[in-house]
C-alpha cells in the first residue's frame, strides 16, 4: 500500500494540505492513522500502513510553534504545493522526503516502475531550491563513480581529487539495489559522516544533505540485497503504489495538455537552503519528555521480545524514531512530540530495521504486521 499523509488536525487545511486521501478526525489532536482495530489507548487507533495520518489522540493538543518557527512550517509545507504541479497521488511519499530532509536523514524508497519515483525526487529538490544529481546504479558501477577518485594531472604531474555525484545536495540513487554491495557501502560514509575520505583527506558534502534512493520490489534477477548496515542509515522506508483511479486520470490528462516531466518548468523553489537550515534547527528544538522516551525503549525491546523476530530495533533504530517523530511533530505544529506522533512514525522508520525468523517469513509473517502488533500490546503513557 501507498503511505499517505492527510492534513493536521485542527487547523483549517492549508493549501499544500488539499487532497490528502483520509479526511481529519474532529477533536483536536496529535496525527494519527485510522485502522480498524484499537489501541490499548481507550478510542486511539493503531498505524496500518506505517505513515503519519490523523486521528483522536490520547492527549490534548499543546500551544503551538513559535511565530518564526510557524513561518519555516508554513515555507516548507509550500514545496508539497511545487511537488503536486508535476507529481499527483503521491502526497505521502512527499512528505516523508520532508520529514527525512528535517531530521537529517535518508529515505529509502519501494516502488514498481512507473509509478514516478525519480520523477518525485527531482521535483521535490527543484521545489526546495538545491542542487540534484542521478545515479543510475548498475553492476559494473565503481565506487569511485559515485564518490570520486584520485586522478593524476600530467601537467601538474600530481594527483587531484574529482568529485563524484555524491557531492550534491540530493543525491538520487536510481536502483540501488542493481550494484554490488561494495559499490553501495561507497554511500555509507557519505550518508552516516556526510564527508568523503580519500587519500587519507576527509572532504565535507554540502548542507544540507539528503540520500533518495528507489528499488523495485518485484524483481529480484540481477539485484543484489541491501547489507543491513546500508539499509540502517536509511531513516525512511517508504512504499510507493499505483496512484488511484482519479489521480491516474489526472496523470493523463496533464500529458494530454503537454505536461512533460523531463522539464519540470512549472515547479519553482518555496524556500531557500538557509531556510531549510533554520528549519532543520527548529526541528532539534522539538521536545520530548521522558515519558515518550521511555515509550520508544519500551516499543523497540518489545520487537526484541516478539516471537516473529530474529533482530528487533536497535539503540540507532530508537534514536531515529525520535527524529522522525521530532520532524513530524514540527511539521504538524507541535512543540513536542506525543505517543501519537511516535506511532505514525514507527512503521516507515523501523519496518527495514527488522529481520524476521525464517519460519515466520515462510508462514507469511509480514514486518509490517509485527509492528502493528507491537504498537497494539505496549502500553501507552498517559
Amino acid at each position: 500500500m501507498t503511505d499517505h499523509l492527510p492534513p493536521t488536525p485542527p487547523r483549517p487545511p492549508l493549501p499544500w494540505q488539499q487532497g490528502d486521501a483520509p479526511a481529519a478526525a474532529s477533536s483536536p489532536a496529535a496525527p494519527q492513522p485510522p485502522a480498524a482495530q484499537p489501541d490499548p489507548a481507550p478510542q486511539q487507533e493503531v498505524p496500518q500502513q506505517g505513515a503519519p495520518q490523523p486521528g483522536p489522540a490520547a492527549a490534548p493538543r499543546q500551544a503551538g510553534l513559535d511565530p518564526e518557527a510557524e513561518r519555516l512550517r508554513q515555507a516548507v509545507g509550500r514545496v508539497r504545493t511545487e511537488v503536486g504541479k508535476a507529481v499527483v497521488g503521491q502526497d505521502g511519499a512527499v512528505s516523508g522526503l520532508l520529514i527525512a530532509l528535517l531530521a537529517r536523514g535518508h529515505v529509502l524508497i519501494e516502488g514498481v516502475p512507473g509509478v514516478a519515483k525519480t520523477l518525485m525526487v527531482r521535483a521535490f529538490s527543484r521545489a526546495l531550491g538545491l542542487d540534484t544529481k542521478r545515479v543510475q546504479f548498475t553492476p559494473d558501477l565503481m565506487p569511485g563513480d559515485v564518490s570520486g577518485s584520485l586522478v593524476y594531472d600530467a601537467r601538474s604531474g600530481e594527483f587531484e581529487f574529482r568529485e563524484g555525484p555524491v557531492f550534491t545536495h540530493v543525491l538520487l540513487a536510481d536502483e540501488i539495489n542493481r550494484t554490488p554491495p561494495k559499490t553501495q557501502s561507497a554511500l555509507l560514509e557519505a550518508m552516516e559522516e556526510r564527508q568523503v575520505s580519500a587519500d587519507g583527506v576527509s572532504r565535507a558534502l554540502p548542507e544540507p544533505f539528503l540520500v533518495a534512493a528507489t528499488q523495485n520490489p518485484i524483481e529480484q534477477e540481477g539485484t543484489y540485497t541491501l547489507p543491513e548496515a546500508q539499509l540502517d542509515r536509511f531513516l525512511l522506508k517508504l512504499r510507493v503504489d499505483v496512484p488511484g483511479r482519479d489521480a491516474e486520470v489526472d496523470v493523463l490528462r496533464r500529458h494530454a495538455a503537454g505536461f512533460s516531466p523531463r522539464e519540470l518548468s512549472e515547479v519553482a523553489a518555496a524556500v531557500t537552503p538557509d531556510e531549510i537550515l533554520e528549519a532543520q534547527r527548529s526541528v532539534d528544538g522539538v521536545d520530548a519528555t521522558d515519558d515518550v522516551l521511555a515509550y520508544i525503549v519500551d516499543l523497540a525491546r518489545a520487537t526484541r521480545q516478539a516471537a516473529s523476530v530474529q533482530v528487533g530495533a536497535s539503540p540507532r533504530a530508537a534514536t531515529a524514531l525520535l527524529a522522525a517523530a521530532k520532524a513530524w511533530a514540527w511539521l504538524s505544529g507541535y512543540p513536542a512530540v506525543t505517543p501519537d506522533h511516535v506511532q505514525a512514525m514507527l512503521t516507515p522508520v523501523w519496518r527495514h530495521r527488522i529481520q524476521l525468523r525464517p519460519d515466520a517469513e515462510i508462514e507469511g509473517v509480514s514486518v509490517d504486521s509485527v509492528l502493528t502488533s507491537v504498537v497494539r500490546q505496549t502500553a501507552v503513557p498517559r
